[in-house]
């Protein structure tokens, strides 16, 4: 590129931040804006197209097109040529419009007359906020440096609209980080909580887009990308000894911090008059963009190494670590694009909720979250990135809905639901002693869920009679090497400890799906909810379970142990674990150990084939529990982590009540114990009618209990069956409906 080229582009830069901090109006800095731009690259029209709303496009100032157009003419998303950079990111270079396959004619704002066309996406970090377009009246194919100097342009376009350059009277856009926003995610864990915003990891502000010394930015840049290469073999020396995959992670890093073409970019940036921090973050946007449309998780892992690697760069440029100087809320809601389990139990229950833009209902984050009882949104788009620390925020767990920013119409509703929901725990604290005997005489079991060791003072507040449910895989998820056993075997003693002589279901590590350990090689597996996981882990990794077995029975220490094998799919699996345990017992009481008093073996059913096990396994197994969020995905086939199906199939369905009538008959022929483990034994309509066909123990998180017990002790469980049964024999696809109507009738 020649250094004319240069020169003219730095040019226009300054020009552009000269513009920028003119004491105009909004509308009129943009106006200025496009008319700076057309004359500097000798165009007849220049226009700012930027989204209204996710969907449509508005064009918001131009120099050449009719003025009565600006603000009147939108587009959808991918309409016209202005749509389609907008839908697919990628530049569109043509010196004939009119013929170029999509183009629409807008006759409001003449453009008909102009021939060449060159649109550029307007985006920040992944997120699109416009379209910046040039036009010539002559057939003009723009060159290569023409477009790269447009792309800066943009780059510096989108910042300025990050720091409100556009705002004011007349304004071409409202202010960012000002409006009520709705986010609609999918519930992680129920609750709902009122606060304060608290971004896991602040967003780097770049003030100083354009810079005047490029020799002095060129340097800044290798400054900190030195240190950022120091820092990265720093970690990299450090896990030397550690595991595989995690030097690869960082083997990855380093090759992206000594990349000749990320550097190459960067310097090329700054040449047309970027500031560092600002060549750095528009790499970081390029990789954003291409993220979003890759397929093949391999590459996107790469490009999120990538990003990873901008931000600690960009933080280095800046001086904007991740401590700020902000201090944190008092009511704080932890907003993030995804967290891990590690820190999120860092930072513990001082959380009133958490909202991730990423993440899934069965993520290492919703275990925690579920064990914490802080409700949990996930798949909120884009928070992280419209959220301010000290941002009003209110979380609906129940409906996975989160208000930022709210109006006072909203928190008075969501105010008024939280008194609700406390009135109620109040009430429910005055049965937490009794037992839920229903008004015909049956007495159903209430079991707790847990994961952690700040689960277990709810074991006595909720009212529970034990543990249903302890999930193992909490402790090796959280850490970054395989725990030891005897770490294993004083953690558990402490759960027995504190459960004061109450029954404690452990469930044996379930781990592969959503949750993989940190420190174990994750594998690329087309269908992970369908694949290498739980028992068929422990079964082909027997070291693993050996020794979180042999810390279970030195746990006991001579007191009753209870051990579950999660996601048994056929009985001859529950045999090879149960001869594992055998092994480990005969081996323990060679070497001298104190044996449990006594040893309850169990399995989950969470698969339909096991539904249809011999009646032999039902005569070997001493109890069985219901996993009842994978036994619905898959008797559905419906992916509990996809909207457009989860929702589509009902638990009280009459088929999938057949099924549990099925399971139910099937432990009762043989006399083997039966229980209900999952969110649906905690909602009220759901556990009343799995106790109406014959299911005699739930386990559910801690605070569903007192709402569940309160409305068992209110129903006649054989006239509840005898509603279900009519409308089962009626042809319905669900009870529900006659359910609720018999409830109503009964209050």
């Amino acid at each position: 590129m020649a250094d004319g080229t240069e020169t003219e582009s730095r040019k226009l830069l300054r020009r552009l931040r000269d513009a920028m901090a003119s004491d105009v109006a909004g509308q009129a800095r943009l106006d200025k804006i496009t008319n700076l731009i057309a004359d500097s690259m000798g165009t007849e029209v220049c226009s700012v197209y930027l989204f209204r709303d996710e969907d449509t496009l508005e064009l918001c100032a131009s120099e050449g097109l009719k003025a009565e157009a600006v603000h009147q003419t939108r587009m959808r998303l991918g309409e016209g040529l202005v749509g389609r950079v907008a839908r697919t990111g990628a530049v569109v270079n043509t010196p004939d419009a009119p013929s170029e396959r999509g183009f629409r004619y807008m006759p409001e704002t003449g453009e008909e007359r102009y021939s060449s066309f060159l649109g550029v996406p307007i985006q920040r970090l992944g997120e699109k906020l416009g379209v910046l377009v040039v036009q010539s009246l002559d057939a003009r194919q723009y060159s290569e440096d023409e477009t790269y100097a447009l792309e800066v342009v943009a780059m510096v376009l989108a910042e300025m609209t990050e720091l409100g350059a556009f705002v004011g009277e007349g304004a071409a856009l409202s202010a960012r980080h000002q409006q009520a926003v709705l986010f609609r995610g999918t519930s992680g864990q129920e609750g709902a909580a009122e606060g304060h915003v608290w971004l896991h990891e602040p967003r780097v502000v770049v003030a100083n887009p354009i810079a005047d010394d490029p020799a002095r930015e060129q340097e800044r840049l290798t400054e900190a990308v030195e240190e950022l290469r120091v820092g990265v073999d720093k970690m990299l020396a450090l896990s030397l000894n550690g595991d595989t995959d995690q030097i690869q992670v960082l083997e990855a890093y380093r090759m992206f911090a000594n990349s000749k073409g990320w550097m190459r970019r960067m310097e090329e940036d700054i040449s047309r008059g970027l500031s560092a921090e600002a060549a750095v973050e528009k790499e970081q946007s390029i990789a954003r963009a291409r993220m979003g449309q890759v397929q093949d998780a391999y590459l996107r892992e790469r490009l999120s190494d990538l990003d990873d690697l901008s931000n600690r760069l960009l933080r280095i440029l800046t001086g904007q670590g991740s401590e700020t100087g902000a201090e944190m809320p008092a009511d704080p809601i932890l907003v993030a694009r995804n967290i891990g389990p590690g820190d999120l139990l860092e930072y513990g229950r001082s959380l009133r909720g958490i909202v991730l833009e990423e993440g899934s209902v069965g993520s290492h984050a919703a275990v925690v979250a579920r064990a914490l009882a802080i409700p949990l949104v996930v798949h909120a788009g884009r928070i992280a990135t419209e959220a301010l620390n000290g941002d009003h925020i209110l979380v609906d767990g129940d409906q996975g809905t989160v208000h930022l920013r709210p109006d006072d119409t909203v928190v008075s509703a969501f105010r008024d639901k939280i008194a609700m929901q406390a009135q109620a725990q109040e009430r429910f604290a005055s049965i937490r002693d009794k037992p839920a005997t229903t008004l015909c005489g049956t007495t159903i079991g209430m079991h707790m869920n847990a994961g952690l060791m700040a689960d277990l003072p709810s074991l006595a507040g909720s009212g529970a009679e034990g543990v249903g449910l302890f999930r193992t895989e909490l402790q090796f998820l959280v850490r970054n090497q395989m725990p030891k056993r005897s770490e294993l075997s004083a953690l558990y003693s402490k759960v027995l400890d504190s459960a004061n002589g109450k029954r404690v279901v452990f469930r044996t590590l379930d781990i592969g799906s959503d949750k993989v350990l940190p420190y174990m090689k994750p594998n690329d597996e087309p269908n992970p909810a369908l694949g290498w996981r739980a028992i068929r882990v422990g079964l082909d990794k027997p070291g693993v379970m050996r020794m979180q077995l042999q810390a279970l029975l030195r746990a006991a220490n001579g007191r009753p142990l209870t051990v579950m094998f999660p996601f048994v799919a056929q009985f001859d699996e529950f045999r090879a674990a149960r001869a594992e345990l055998d092994k480990t017992i005969a081996r323990e009481q060679k070497l001298g150990h104190i044996l449990p008093s006594k040893i309850e073996v169990g399995a989950m059913l969470e698969t339909p084939s096991l539904a249809f096990a011999p009646r032999k396994f039902f005569e070997e197994v001493e109890f069985l529990s219901i996993g009842g969020n994978d036994l619905k995905q898959f008797f559905f086939a419906a992916d509990r982590e996809n909207e457009r199906v989860r929702r589509r199939y009902d638990t009280l369905n009459v088929s999938f009540l057949n099924l549990i009538e099925q399971i139910v008959d099937r432990c009762n022929e043989v006399g083997t114990s039966l229980s209900f483990c999952g969110e649906d034994a905690g909602r009220p309509i759901e556990a009343m009618c799995f106790a109406a066909i014959g299911i005699r123990n739930l386990s559910m998180r801690p605070a569903s209990i007192g709402p569940v017990k309160s409305l068992l002790r209110r129903v006649d469980l054989q006239e509840l069956r005898k509603v279900i049964d009519a409308s089962r024999d009626s042809g319905d696809q669900s009870v529900r409906p006659a359910v609720t109507d018999w409830l109503r009738a009964q209050s």
